[in-house]
């Protein structure tokens, strides 16, 4: 008993005590912070009391595309843990090969009467439109879709490439391509609208010079497309590759050794998310951080406003990522392949 009134009273944030009231039905208790108390109750695997077996938690649908890429169950563990602290019971949903389909997941939530659904990585439009039309109350994190209705908590694109691009301009690589997903992928092509600018403000001979030297390649979110799309772009002569993922980046990393180049000596490689381990990879990865503790609560925060009908929901809070320079960037080889 002791134990589970501390793995309680830790994982809402209360005092031990204040479990012992709610599990006790005493008075005192906030109906928020006593709803808090049961979902832990459930999260944790413990048997709720008889008098409260009949109380239900409310559901919150956590849907990740995948969880090969740590970026996502990281996200998935802050936001589940906030909507505990706040009296919800989050159900995760995975989308995997031979798994339900996002559709699927949909239905599936509604059936459950969730009280709303936190998508990671992305909504189809077909989807987006009927949980519209139920009215269900949804927030995108880290899922920036064109043209959505439902808020979304974004790392701003624009400012990571700005960030990517200026650490390594100032180690002297004017020869910079960019690796980000597909096309059809909103933060992907914001990343490479916001590169292609960037790039024609700042080459002296214009577009086409930006074109030629700044080349940029689409590929699919996994280790063996990154290393695929690298080898292409390295052989326009680029120094240095930012990169729209950590696995991107150490597809690239793959793909420069296996020319016989070494990293950051020859090639300089930046990643995106900095994820579980990136500081242990040979060599350590510069990458750009994003705030997933920040993001996570504001999507939770987005949605209990939705829920609960109490502030208005932006359209979109877009996060400062943070660069975090490791060893896998370096200055630019004194003769660059390709010439210049």
């Amino acid at each position: 008993m002791v134990r589970k009134l501390v793995q309680v009273a830790q994982k809402v944030g209360v005092s031990e005590a204040t479990v012992s009231r709610v599990l006790n039905g005493k008075p005192g208790v906030s109906d928020s912070t006593r709803q808090a108390v049961l979902t832990a109750l459930d999260v944790l695997g413990y048997e709720r009391p008889t008098h409260l077996r009949g109380v239900r938690a409310r559901l919150v649908g956590l849907v990740l595309p995948e969880l090969q890429n740590p970026i996502f169950p990281a996200l998935a563990e802050v936001a589940g843990g906030a909507l505990v602290q706040l009296g919800f019971t989050p159900v995760l949903c995975t989308r995997s090969a031979g798994g339900l389909t996002e559709a699927e997941y949909v239905t599936m939530l509604l059936d459950q009467q969730v009280s709303g659904v936190i998508f990671c990585g992305g909504l189809s439009a077909d989807e987006s439109a009927s949980l519209k039309e139920r009215g269900m109350p949804v927030v995108l994190l880290n899922a920036a879709v064109d043209h959505s209705d439902f808020p979304q908590v974004s790392t701003d694109d624009v400012a990571a490439v700005h960030q990517a691009y200026a650490h390594l301009t100032s180690l002297g690589h004017s020869r910079i391509g960019l690796m980000v997903g597909p096309a059809d992928h909103t933060p992907s092509r914001r990343k490479a609208a916001a590169f292609t600018a960037l790039v024609q403000r700042t080459t002296r001979t214009g577009a086409r010079a930006g074109k030629d030297t700044h080349p940029i390649g689409h590929a699919l979110f996994s280790f063996e497309g990154g290393q695929a799309v690298a080898t292409e772009l390295l052989a326009t002569g680029i120094t240095a590759l930012i990169c729209g993922s950590d696995i991107l980046a150490l597809g690239a990393i793959r793909a420069a050794r296996r020319q016989g180049l070494t990293v950051p000596h020859d090639f300089s490689v930046v990643g995106y998310d900095d994820s579980a381990f990136m500081n242990y990879t040979d060599p350590p990865l510069t990458t750009l951080r994003q705030p997933i503790e920040a993001m996570s609560r504001a999507a939770v925060t987005l949605l209990a406003n939705q829920i609960n009908g109490t502030n208005p929901t932006p359209k979109e809070l877009l996060h400062e990522p943070e660069l975090v320079v490791r060893q896998s960037t370096a200055p630019a080889p004194t003769s660059s392949r390709g010439g210049e």
